[in-house]
């Protein structure tokens, strides 16, 4: 343990003497309690801390809306002093305008009641002419010549004759020999047993040209195009020779592309070689067999990618 010497507490003393903190700490006190008073009022019992928070609460919200309130009021101000004549001005266009627009809409309206009327009219006359001409309700294009076959011979008719009507209109000679021409032509496309036969051959005929013509005519060859990862064992593998093995693989429908060295990694690359294939003659797994029979050269075959031509 140090030995304490006098010297030591009358240098204590008179630090403490000097020293204001401690002492003029109720002086800090008073003033900051006197500070909270005059921003939030005097400071309440620990009983009524509850309504004196209730009550800074409502003070904030008066003051907001005396805020808002002036602010509107400003708004309201600014707005009124920018000129109620420009608003008014503008109103009054918008309300020109509109009524051009009405009386625009007015006309396009009556133009379109006067074509509908137009229309009605036109199909009201259409409709009696019509019915003048066509008075009765089956036309007489009902008869047709194959029911003449059915007939018996002793029924002297030939046409069926249609329900009497009154008349609207007096049919001319010229419009008679119409009707009877309507009533003379088949429907049904009716002809000669000869004519039909001929037809048939003639058809029969083209659909067999057609056929030989399609027949000469080369199919499509269906082809791939694939792009082939062969890899080496490992970086001392003669990559040269490699390609060379890949691409002394001959068979029919198999045509050998562009190729090119692609690093993979640690010194190693791979050989990436483009072909094109029959889809008919040759599948990838015939061609991954064919290449890796070279085993001292090729680890593995891997497609890239395989695009339909």
């Amino acid at each position: 343990m140090e030995p304490f010497f006098p010297s030591d507490r009358k240098m204590a003393a008179d630090f403490l003497m000097h020293e204001k903190i401690w002492f003029d700490k109720f002086k800090y006190d008073d003033a900051e309690k006197r500070y909270y008073e005059q921003m939030n009022g005097p400071v309440a019992s620990p009983s009524c801390q509850q309504e004196n928070g209730a009550s800074t609460i409502l003070r904030d919200i008066a003051r907001a809306r005396e805020n808002i309130q002036k602010s509107l009021a400003g708004s309201a101000s600014t707005t009124s002093s920018a000129g109620p004549g420009g608003d008014q001005n503008e109103l009054v266009t918008r309300i020109a305008n509109l009524e051009v627009e009405n009386q625009n809409l007015h006309s396009v309206v009556a133009d379109l009641q006067l074509a509908i009327s137009k229309l009605e009219t036109r199909l009201n006359t259409l409709e009696k002419s019509s019915t003048s001409h066509h008075p009765s309700a089956t036309p007489p294009t009902q008869h047709v010549t194959p029911m003449k076959k059915v007939e018996s011979p002793a029924a002297p008719p030939k046409k069926v004759e249609l329900p009497s009507a009154p008349p609207a209109k007096k049919v001319g000679p010229s419009e008679a020999d119409d009707e009877d021409e309507d009533d003379d032509i088949d429907l049904f496309g009716s002809g000669d047993e000869e004519e039909d036969q001929e037809a048939a051959k003639v058809r029969e005929e083209r659909l067999r040209q057609y056929a030989e013509k399609k027949s000469k005519k080369p199919g499509l060859i269906a082809k791939s195009s694939i792009l082939l990862d062969v890899k080496p064992w490992d970086d001392e593998t003669d990559m040269a020779k490699m390609e060379e093995c890949v691409r002394s693989v001959q068979m029919d429908g198999l045509v050998w592309g562009a190729s090119k060295l692609v690093p993979v990694g640690y010194g190693i690359k791979k050989l990436q070689i483009q072909c094109v294939v029959e889809d008919d003659k040759i599948g990838t797994d015939i061609l991954e067999e064919e290449i890796t029979k070279f085993e001292d050269y090729v680890q593995s075959v891997d497609i890239a990618a395989f695009n339909k031509i």
